[in-house]
């Protein structure tokens, strides 16, 4: 079979009418994602293909390591041109690896470009990009790949100026913000305690206890409801469900505060009160909570030290998880605090446990309202994506999956939601032709536009 042709990963015409008929002419909600909003506000044009796909590509830059490409070309100072031809240098070394698929089907959404990248090809496939790039801003990428909503991921510090201008804006794509309070938990951390001085400039409050503290993420909460969010995020690498008072937090707040050290036993508490804290918030505006658990990262200190922090240094983490998200959503329901939830994990091992822990806590009239959320980070790619779908198949209910997201900080993933889309209709295409499945169109159409669209527009509630 053809490289990357109309049929890539659809192995039987089930499976292709599905995808082309269905599936393909659904368009983008991109619920969570990297991308900065200053870049969208700004319309954004990248002067040249570096910018845009390698500029801050961790995927991309590890397989450059691994390819033994020195730092210099990666992060470091070499020119846009230079760090290009060390990735076009680094493709054909990345077979089997869904980057050599990614960037050739980037290549052809995005350029019209059909050639394989290598040394040899790179000087022509840099000269055509940036032809195109020239001519293509955030805008008409967004428009290009029919996304109607991206939610991007905010601090609560930030003063949200890029989405008001963007919202004031003739953009066709709404973008929303989506709140991170991570640093919010990073008590006795360096740089806490100037966050706390950010975080009560934004709010307009003078944090002088955990009082002060709780009222001015409330306030930022209400600020993000105001312009349109409706989901919150965490990035953990386990959830947190120790039980802990408020004024033993308090206490605890006030020490860190000073300068002293707190104890692990401490930490945990604290963290474990303001993670129900936050999802009484989002359970009050009727937000959506997601959890991104098990990646353990930067790793590699003395890198981090030469780079910084959140380079591409990071792993798949082995940590506990079922027993401590298991008491967190416990300790939400008893609290009648369990807002919608969307679960991830990195961790492979932990697949069958996500995907039966969701069914322990659905309830209500809201269809699916714990999901088990799509593969991401480490496992977003066929075997990942497969092994998630088939999970929730066995022990939940695939039909009421809310799909996709980048969870990217690139504008040339949009490709990723057509590569989930291929093995989704692949997978179901293999049922039905081996009988598995029965081939009932009405039923198929709906299950799959439904997937890959409908579902998760129903079921977060974004403003209209």
């Amino acid at each position: 079979m053809p490289f990357l042709d109309d049929n890539f990963l659809l192995s039987n015409d089930i499976a292709r009418r599905l995808y082309h008929d269905y599936a393909e002419p659904q368009p983008i909600l991109d619920y969570h994602c990297h991308l900065p909003a200053k870049d969208i506000a700004e319309n954004r044009r990248f002067a040249n293909l570096f910018e845009i796909w390698l500029e801050g590509d961790h995927y991309k830059w590890r397989a450059m390591r691994a390819n033994g490409v020195p730092e210099k070309y990666i992060t470091g100072d070499a020119s846009p041109y230079e760090k290009f031809l060390a990735w076009a240098r680094t493709v054909p070394y990345t077979l089997r690896n869904p980057l050599y698929q990614w960037t050739h089907l980037e290549l052809q959404r995005y350029f019209e470009i059909n050639e394989l990248l290598d040394e040899s090809t790179a000087p022509e496939i840099w000269k055509r990009a940036n032809a195109v790039l020239a001519e293509l801003g955030t805008h008409g990428i967004l428009e290009k790949f029919r996304v109607q909503i991206v939610c991007t991921t905010d601090d609560p510090t930030d003063n949200l100026q890029f989405h008001r201008a963007i919202a004031k804006s003739n953009l066709k794509t709404r973008v929303l913000p989506a709140f991170r309070p991570d640093k919010a938990l990073g008590i006795g951390a360096p740089g806490f305690e100037n966050w706390i001085q950010e975080l009560g400039t934004a709010a307009n409050v003078d944090i002088r206890n955990l009082n002060g503290f709780l009222d001015a993420l409330g306030k930022r909460h209400d600020d993000f409801h105001a312009l349109g969010c409706r989901l919150s995020d965490h990035g953990l690498d386990h959830c947190f469900a120790t039980p802990s008072s408020q004024n033993e937090c308090a206490a605890i707040f006030d020490k860190a505060r000073i300068a002293q050290r707190i104890s692990e036993e401490q930490r945990t508490k604290f963290v474990s009160f303001m993670m129900l804290f936050f999802a009484q918030l989002d359970a009050e505006k009727g937000w959506t909570k997601q959890l991104h658990l098990g990646a353990l990262r930067n790793v590699n200190s003395a890198a981090r030290e030469r780079i910084g922090p959140d380079t591409g240094y990071d792993t798949v983490g082995d940590f506990p998880q079922i027993r401590p998200l298991a008491a967190y959503l416990d300790l939400l329901a008893r609290e009648n605090a369990l807002p919608r939830m969307i679960l991830y994990n990195v961790n492979p091992a932990d697949t069958f446990s996500f995907a039966t822990l969701t069914g322990c806590y659905q309830e209500g009239d809201q269809p699916g309202k714990i999901q088990y959320g799509s593969a991401w980070w480490f496992l977003d790619q066929k075997e990942g994506i497969s092994a998630q779908i088939n999970a929730l198949s066995n022990v939940g209910l695939l039909s009421r999956f809310i799909g996709m997201v980048t969870d990217s900080r690139s504008f040339m993933s949009y490709p990723r939601h057509e590569y989930f889309r291929r093995v989704l209709c692949d997978l179901v295409g293999r049922d039905v032709a081996s009988g598995e499945l029965p081939q009932d169109e009405s039923l198929l159409r709906r299950f799959i536009e439904d997937i890959c669209y409908r579902n998760a527009q129903a079921y977060l509630h974004l403003p209209a």
